[in-house]
């Protein structure tokens, strides 16, 4: 039966799940792992990692993977949240993950971590047929999904998260009444921006999910019966004795909130804001009551792993170019994330089109760039680490029908080239190639090396790329969320187009959205 290994990456905690798969595509989970390592602590307000978060983090990744490694555990799905995503040191501390055990970590986008997340309590409790508004608090974001048995309606992820609000607004214990106010007005804006259509409509239930969420409900319960939580799922506390919960934080110094009987002391400082979230959602939704659920994004990984290997290959769609057709059928073959690979070919061709005045290339080499971009990841069906070397390997011997043994030659060096070190005369297989063939591998690799580089989160944050040529080229980008991760690995793998092009490359955002779905 297949293992499976989930790692969640989160700005408060580091979590880790061992499940099995089951034949009926069922799953069980064998184990569980946490560490409250605040990874977050500081990054909304520096917009970076501190040094003694980055160590902790690593510290207890490496352990986990360790642990997973020597339980059998090869597949381990690894996915990092707002911390990450947003800081500017976060693209460094995922290459120091990967350095350091070899495990590639998606970071995923606000949007995704909604689905995810939704998909886990769709999958854990019984929801109805009309809507269910779904929270989860986390240390960087809210997610906040509506959505019944069947699908998702809405899904938002806000700039709510505990760690988050309190390193903005509660920078005291106890805090000011002006803390407090500012904190109060910005939850509430946020919150009736993203309930949208539904702040009027009829929900049905509300669940919470989340560490958060959880402890505030153990501390509710000992308050109410005297006795711990007997079983944290499906748990119901109310409007008013969240709010209580929330006076007493906000009243108190930290030795008194430690007093608290239930408190776990590590959220000492961040279950008020959470608090603050919970009780004013329920204020705008007029409900009085909300159900705790012990599943979310980690069980929702499990799942939407199992859908994608049930559903299998999906039957393919009728394409007229039987070159292209090949190339999509040998990514496929591979198991590459189309969704990526189609969208670093899109910004690629982008890219190429509007550099037509520097490099003077027509259609051929176009085509050439595009098949290259589609299959430049397919090196990972060998091994994560030196895919690139991979990927050329497997191009160089696979049968690319329609194509001539030099097309193949040079769409294998030019996805080869994708990353990591750039043409060099020291390659044998790139010094075998003609000189003018040399030209265009560099040219196109250029293109290439950036272009992925602007979807490293494999997420479509940077949506389209505009590029205004000068002694300086400026590559404006339109972006659907937070997109520091993909300028910096962007940024770091300019280098062969400044080479080429004798000329320095400026990456600047145009356009921002909120992550919405």
């Amino acid at each position: 039966m297949p293992k499976l290994a989930v790692l969640d990456i989160g700005t408060n905690s580091i979590h880790m799940v061992l499940a099995e798969v089951h034949p009926d595509y069922s799953y069980k989970i064998l184990d569980r792992f946490k560490d409250m390592t605040r990874l977050g602590d500081g990054v909304f307000t520096s917009r970076r990692l501190s040094d003694q978060a980055m160590m902790r983090g690593l510290e207890v990744i490496r352990n986990l993977v360790t642990l997973a490694r020597n339980k059998g555990y090869e597949r381990i799905e690894g996915v990092a949240t707002s911390a990450v995503r947003e800081a500017r040191n976060g693209g460094e501390f995922l290459d120091h993950v990967a350095q350091q055990t070899g495990l590639t970590v998606r970071v995923i986008t606000g949007a995704e971590e909604a689905r995810l997340i939704f998909l886990g309590v769709q999958n854990s409790v019984a929801l109805p047929d009309l809507p269910t508004l779904v929270i989860d608090i986390g240390g960087g974001s809210v997610e906040v999904i509506v959505g019944n048995r069947e699908t998702v309606f809405h899904a938002r992820s806000l700039k709510l998260g505990a760690i988050r609000l309190k390193d903005l607004y509660l920078t005291k214990t106890p805090p000011s009444k002006a803390m407090l106010h500012e904190l109060e007005e910005a939850v509430t804006s946020q919150l009736k921006s993203a309930l949208g259509p539904y702040k009027t409509k009829r929900v049905e239930q509300v669940i919470a999910t989340s560490g958060m969420a959880a402890n505030l409900a153990e501390v509710i319960h000992l308050q109410r019966t005297g006795r711990p939580l007997p079983q944290l799922n499906l748990a119901k506390i109310s409007g008013k004795e969240i709010a209580a919960v929330e006076k007493r934080l906000a009243d108190a110094t930290l030795k008194t909130r430690l007093a608290i009987q239930g408190l776990d002391p590590k959220r000492v400082d961040t279950l008020l804001p959470a608090s603050t979230v919970l009780r004013i959602l329920l204020g705008l939704l007029h409900k009085d009551e909300l159900t705790i659920c012990d599943k979310a994004i980690r069980e929702g990984i499990i799942y939407d792993f199992v859908q994608r290997h049930h559903e299998g290959i999906q039957a393919e769609r009728d394409i007229p170019d039987v070159r292209k057709r090949n190339i999509l059928f040998l990514a496929r073959r591979c198991h590459v994330s189309e969704t990526h690979a189609l969208h670093v070919a899109g910004l690629a061709l982008r890219l190429f089109d509007q550099t037509k005045p520097l490099h003077g290339f027509g259609q051929r080499e176009r085509e050439w760039l595009e098949f290259a971009a589609i299959l430049h990841d397919i090196g990972y069906l060998i091994n994560s680490r030196q895919h690139h070397k991979h990927a050329y390997y497997l191009i160089k011997n696979s049968d690319l029908s329609g194509f001539t043994a030099d097309e193949i030659d040079l769409v294998a060096n030019i996805a080869r080239y994708h990353r990591r070190a750039v043409p060099h005369r020291k390659h044998d297989e790139f010094i075998a190639l003609p000189e003018g063939t040399q030209r265009i591998v560099k040219v196109l690799s250029a293109l290439l090396r950036i272009a992925d580089g602007l979807d490293r989160s494999q997420f479509s944050v940077v949506q389209s790329v505009d590029v205004k040529l000068g002694k300086t080229v400026i590559m404006a980008l339109q972006v659907s969320g937070d997109a520091e991760l993909e300028i910096w690995a962007a940024r770091g793998r300019s280098d062969l187009f400044e080479n080429v092009f004798k000329r320095p490359v400026q990456f600047m955002v145009t356009s921002q959205e909120d992550e919405a779905t």
